[in-house]
């Protein structure tokens, strides 16, 4: 029985007791109200240094409330973030767009906490905050672990622990080897986990930091449990269990329960398991933490299966699912429609457990990336080298030291020589310079041609200094637009406007490119993709309505975080068609990738032809996604200029 990943990036994440964090918040309200009193009796004009410190206390406010009151923290989160607005204090800004970022990824909403994560890492490099950057790295790390990202989120853990070394920052370095060791522990590659795993506890040992500690014991019994290994697993567990205990953790108390009870469930003592799982969900219910009470669920259940009481286990794996779905979690819904799938087979239920083993593959096969296992070879090997390479170049230093230093005590460098020297190396200087020059150009017009044009497509511009048209039989083409722009324009500044079209354009980008979906362009209100190109593949209709359901989530919740705000929101109509393309450079100047065709225009009449908040398809599309989704049929509805369409109004199954 394997943990819900879920509860390893946010139950291991938690740092102090409800008492000690009611203690400062308590203590941070005061601090906050003596300010402002201060700052009133003293009537001072440039206020801009109290107003820094009020921000401050605001963003401590946020975090303080972050486990256990997310209206609140994001309250005071806003109103941090509007202060340092306003006084241009770049340091709040971040600060805030990061305590924003974390409260949505708490919240299951990765893309926004992305977004916002982003904002905040732009500004921390405007300014030079090397440890802030760092410290956003690892939750920009842990973000993709989420998403099942693996290789880019150890990209981020790497970037971080170098930067930590750079500054001494022990802590840091101590946290990055833990996060590390959780991305190879996954994997399965257990030696390496537990050499990070171990190099981080030592650290937070010597630092003494005790919750560091305890994470770490967690996270090495979570290794052993992957090895079959229960008795030791149940010591680190154990371990876990004492420290949090001391610290009055009580969602770290939880958590190890729940961990313990998965150890009893193994080692067939199914009364214990079952009072250690227990204990651990009403701790979860009572801190509202959504996808903690899904994995005491999935646990639960594996022990009832253990029990053969199957109708229990039935009940509490579809509870799982439902939280699971809600909370757009791959990774808990993999493990809960494998679970299913076990139960049907157990109680002979066949055709069910196939339709429940079909839903593990097609899920499990959206969140597994191949190339996992390669790329995270190669960081890892980047990181070694670079270590070498840096004690080498000391290593060198240090004899280009001696070696100076004997010439000197000789006198064997002579004057002309010396001047012959200085002369090679400025020459020499300015070649170097020169190359650098040409590689940064390089590079940057590189980086720019791979965001105008597929990779494939640049990669043949720079080989053959152009790029044909193809023609692609089946591709599915989106079309996005919002509704009454026109009139939602007239009402607000053209700044905002444009504000708010960058922020939705901006999470359409990260969502279409998790789904390996090609971004073609916008046009004003209106953003145009396409699934299938520049290479084929046999899922760009289900990838395209996997996309288009996400998009839809995130507008709705863009809605109501408005409507909440009294400001006026954008609604989403979607429209989306298969059929053939072309689709090629255009121009010889500012390249501009696009794709021609009737099945184009007819994308386009199935987003005007729908609903607000619907997304309407044709019948083409309807033919390849069918048994995949719950589709309502709309009957031939006239679109503009080509006559009556089958159109239907699409639905995921839940």
């Amino acid at each position: 029985m394997k943990i819900r990943f879920l509860l390893l990036t946010t139950t291991l994440l938690t740092l102090n007791s409800f008492a000690q964090e009611q203690h400062l918040v308590d203590s941070l309200t005061t601090q906050l109200k003596n300010h402002n009193a201060r700052k009133l009796e003293l009537r001072i004009k440039s206020q801009s240094l109290f107003d820094s410190t009020a921000s401050n206390i605001l963003n401590a406010l946020s975090i303080a409330y972050l486990k256990n009151d997310q209206d609140k923290s994001m309250k005071y989160a806003n109103e941090s973030l509007a202060l340092s607005e306003q006084i241009g204090f770049k340091k709040g800004v971040a600060n805030a767009c990061k305590s924003i970022g974390s409260i949505k990824s708490l919240n299951g909403d990765n893309i926004t906490a992305l977004l916002m994560y982003n904002k905040s890492l732009k500004i921390l490099t405007e300014i030079s905050d090397k440890q802030g950057i760092a410290r956003l790295k690892n939750k920009i790390g842990t973000i993709y672990i989420n998403q099942g990202n693996y290789p880019e989120a150890l990209k981020n853990f790497f970037f971080a622990l170098k930067r930590f070394e750079e500054i001494g920052d022990k802590n840091g370095i101590a946290v990055s080897y833990k996060s590390i060791g959780l991305i190879y522990n996954e994997q399965g590659n257990f030696p390496e986990a537990l050499k990070n795993y171990s190099t981080s506890l030592k650290i937070f040992k010597e630092i003494g930091d005790k919750n560091g500690i305890s994470k770490c014991y967690m996270q090495i019994g979570y290794l052993y449990e992957n090895q079959n290994n229960y008795s030791e697993s149940l010591k680190n567990y154990l371990t876990y269990l004492k420290i949090v205990e001391e610290l009055g953790d009580k969602q770290g108390i939880a958590g190890s329960y729940l961990q313990i009870g998965s150890i009893y469930t193994k080692q067939g003592n199914y009364t214990e398991a079952l009072k250690m799982e227990f204990a651990a969900l009403k701790i979860f219910e009572e801190t509202g933490r959504e996808l903690d009470i899904a994995s005491a669920y999935g646990n639960i259940a594996q022990t009832f299966i253990k029990q053969k009481k199957y109708s229990d286990a039935s009940q509490y794996l579809d509870k799982g699912l439902s939280i699971a779905k809600e909370n757009n979690s791959l990774r808990n819904m993999v493990l809960f429609y494998r679970d299913l799938a076990t139960l049907d087979s157990t109680q002979g239920n066949y055709k069910q457990e196939l339709t429940h083993y079909k839903l593990y593959i097609n899920t499990r096969d959206s969140l597994v990336n191949k190339e996992n296992t390669k790329k995270i070879t190669q960081q890892q090997m980047q990181h070694d080298f670079d270590n070498k390479e840096s004690l080498a170049k000391a290593d060198q230093e240090k004899k280009d030291a001696l070696a100076q230093k004997e010439m000197q005590k000789q006198k064997l460098v002579r004057d002309g020589f010396i001047v012959g020297a200085i002369l090679f190396l400025l020459l020499a200087g300015v070649i170097f310079m020169g190359l650098r020059k040409t590689a940064i150009a390089k590079k940057r017009s590189e980086e720019l041609l791979l965001n105008i044009l597929p990779a494939e497509v640049a990669e043949e511009l720079k080989l053959t200094g152009t790029a044909k048209a193809k023609s692609f039989t089946m591709v599915t083409v989106m079309f996005t637009d919002f509704k009454d722009f026109t009139t939602v324009s007239e009402k607000v500044s053209a700044e905002l406007l444009v504000d708010e079209i960058h922020t939705c354009f901006s999470a359409f980008d990260i969502i279409i490119q998790k789904h390996k979906i090609e971004k073609i362009k916008t046009i004003g209100d209106a953003y145009l993709c396409a699934s299938g190109l520049p290479v084929s593949n046999y899922t760009h209709a289900v990838d395209m309505l996997n996309a288009a359901f996400e998009i839809r989530s995130y507008m709705l919740q863009r809605k109501k975080e408005k409507e909440a705000r009294g400001e006026i929101p954008f609604e989403l109509r979607v429209g989306i068609h298969t059929g053939p393309v072309v689709a090629g450079i255009v121009g010889v100047k500012k390249y501009a990738y696009d794709i021609w065709g009737d099945t184009v225009n007819i994308a386009s009449r199935m987003e005007s032809s729908g609903d607000a908040g619907k997304v309407n398809i044709s019948g083409s599309t309807y033919e390849l996604v069918k048994e995949k989704f719950s589709c309502t049929h709309r009957g031939k509805v006239q679109a503009k200029n080509k006559g009556e369409i089958d159109m239907y109004f699409v639905e995921e199954i839940s």
